[in-house]
């Protein structure tokens, strides 16, 4: 029986949120502008994203019952030994999108994957928080990670605010798995 290793699960190897500030971008801009400067510090990027990730396509066409459909950005990821579906969106994360993304995986895995790889998994970077949705679709159960994206940092409070919220919900986790931490002082 094979026991994946703790540093290859997919929750370990997304992070949220990504800080994209290196792009350049400015307010106003599109999926286009933000694909395009992706790409043009594709190191960068890859970098941001973890170890292990390859690049594969951009705007990979799939076509289903004669419609066309592109997906923003196809990564292979070695130690996960899968496909990683990158979908970039503007604005705040919409339920419409897991079943897009979910569309993008069913396709890739029966027309993509090879033999001794894993299932595709999906990464859907938005630029605002949408985290009840995310929850309530219980994203992560059917191979989809979501993940905001910022383009500059936000305000200290907020940023304190969003890393008090991530130790919270980190020691949640922990405490769920009956590992206990004693809470630190101002925490």
């Amino acid at each position: 029986m094979h026991v994946e290793a703790p540093s290859s699960s997919p929750a370990l190897v997304f992070k949220d949120p990504y800080f994209l500030d290196f792009l350049g971008l400015r307010q106003g801009h599109d999926e286009a502008n933000l694909e395009a400067a992706i790409l043009r510090q594709l190191e960068a990027f890859i970098l941001k994203l973890g170890r292990g990730f390859a690049f594969v396509e951009r705007q990979r066409r799939i076509v289903i019952d004669g419609d066309d459909f592109y997906l923003d950005l196809l990564f292979y990821h070695r130690r996960l030994r899968r496909l990683v579906a990158i979908e970039l969106k503007l604005g705040r994360f919409k339920a419409a999108h897991k079943g897009q993304m979910e569309l993008y995986l069913k396709w890739l895995h029966k027309h993509e994957r090879q033999p001794g790889e894993e299932a595709p998994i999906g990464l859907i970077l938005y630029a605002e928080s949408s985290r009840e949705q995310v929850e309530l679709l219980e994203m992560h159960k059917g191979g989809i990670t979501v993940a905001e994206y910022w383009t500059e940092l936000p305000p200290k409070a907020e940023l304190e605010q969003q890393l008090h919220q991530a130790l919270l919900e980190a020691r949640e986790r922990l405490a769920q798995r009956g590992v206990l931490l004693a809470p630190k002082s101002g925490d």
